[in-house]
């Protein structure tokens, strides 16, 4: 059973820091491309931030410059700096990552539970 877990949410202030982590764990054979995504109240869940095992990193345009994702793959993790947060950063973040199983061949999405992000004004 493969599963993703996540750290790091909070209640922050305008200006302020956080760091989210995501570590996956389980029948996992490889992981390939891990990334966060954001859902704010009355809005369509959107992508921040998206990292391949190897390849180039894409971030959406409203945190470029402010968020930083990262991963460490012998730690099969992936984490969210994110600095000089705004009211309109709050949501619920999800850490996703394609998995390669050790039970099944095909590569298959997972997510995280979702951690909440609040900033104060």
């Amino acid at each position: 059973q493969v599963q993703l877990v996540e750290s790091g949410g909070g209640l922050v202030q305008a200006g302020g820091s956080l760091r989210l982590s995501c570590a996956a764990s389980g029948s996992i054979f490889r992981v390939n491309g891990m990334g966060w995504y954001r859902q704010a109240p009355g809005k369509q869940r959107e992508l921040v931030a998206i990292m391949p095992r190897d390849g180039i990193t894409n971030y959406a345009d409203s945190v470029k410059g402010r968020f930083t994702i990262s991963r460490d793959n012998a730690k099969k993790s992936v984490y969210l700096q994110m600095n000089s947060l705004k009211p309109e950063d709050t949501a619920v973040y999800y850490c996703n990552a394609g998995i390669k199983s050790r039970s099944y061949s095909p590569e298959s999405d997972y997510w995280g539970q979702g951690t909440q992000v609040t900033v104060s004004s």
